[in-house]
């Protein structure tokens, strides 16, 4: 049995997905009663509720488990704190293997959501549990998803530069990846950045949106501020908010940038294209 946290996400469920496909057990785990039903449609055989810093209840979640996947709430504040909570309870569990879902260059201390991260890794690292680490980058998904309202107005719209250049990956790929580690017991010990693209800017992306669509699509910097007042109708935190504006102002000043040599070494093959990824969402959207 494999437990997988955060669950309900788009990670966990691309993950419980890819665990399934390889004939694995799957044990979610949960926040709230309204995600039993997708989490059971991507495959998992057993969905638990549970708070991930509430030490009993993750006891519970690990009862009888041979490997955790561990994915934390994004952005949040208490990383740290969840990383100790689970780090522990899966080495009194008797876990075999401890996988983490990190990110991307954990150790940018001005973003504060990766430094935390890398407070986690480092706990892991002398925790003495078999561990393996993922560092993903920013998800093709985090444009896919908006494909809709892209071809509705024409507009890619961005909170920084459109001349912004960032690495990217496919969060199936990203999921491939977690299945691999999580079946091989040569990967104990691993850190692995996983990146499907070299630099690409807004402005390119764009430009390959149009083409694929077979519209004229243009990427358009949406200011910090406006950005914040949108976002925090949606009910997103301020710690969130504050953490992502930093984000957004590194990749303005520095972009993001990693290798693709190690996601296709795992793979086997080279990475998914933002082409290939953006050809297959549209064509699963029924978009063209």
């Amino acid at each position: 049995m494999i437990l997988v946290t955060g669950a309900a996400g788009k990670t966990g469920l691309a993950v419980i997905r890819e665990l399934k496909e390889n004939g694995a057990a799957v044990r979610g785990l949960i926040h709230q009663d309204s995600y039993c039903d997708v989490v059971l449609a991507a495959g998992a055989d057993e969905i638990l509720h549970g708070n991930l810093l509430n030490k009993k209840e993750i006891q519970r979640a690990m009862d009888g488990v041979r490997a955790v996947y561990h994915i934390p709430p994004n952005v949040h504040p208490r990383e740290v704190e969840i990383g100790e909570v689970a780090i522990s309870t899966a080495l009194e569990s008797g876990v075999q293997h401890f996988v983490y879902h990190s990110v991307l260059h954990p150790q940018i201390e001005a973003m504060p959501h990766h430094w935390l991260k890398l407070r986690v890794e480092e706990r892991l690292i002398a925790s003495g549990l078999s561990f393996t680490i993922l560092q993903p980058t920013s998800y093709m998904q985090n444009i896919t998803s908006q494909l809709h309202r892209i071809k509705e107005r024409g507009i890619y719209q961005v909170p920084y530069s459109p001349e912004t250049r960032l690495c990217l990956v496919d969060l199936v790929d990203v999921a491939r990846v977690a299945a691999i580690v999580l079946a091989d017991t040569t990967h104990d010990g691993a850190v692995y950045q996983l990146v499907g693209t070299g630099l690409i800017s807004q402005n390119e992306i764009a430009a390959l949106i149009s083409k694929l669509l077979g519209q004229e699509i243009s990427a358009e910097q949406v200011s910090l501020e406006n950005w914040q007042e949108q976002v925090a109708k949606t009910g997103l935190g301020s710690y969130q908010i504050s953490a992502l504006v930093k984000m957004f102002l590194h990749y303005q000043a520095h972009g993001f940038s990693g290798s693709p040599r190690m996601l296709a070494w795992l793979l086997g093959r080279q990475p998914t294209s933002l082409e290939e990824c953006l050809q297959r969402d549209i064509s699963l959207f029924d978009m063209v």
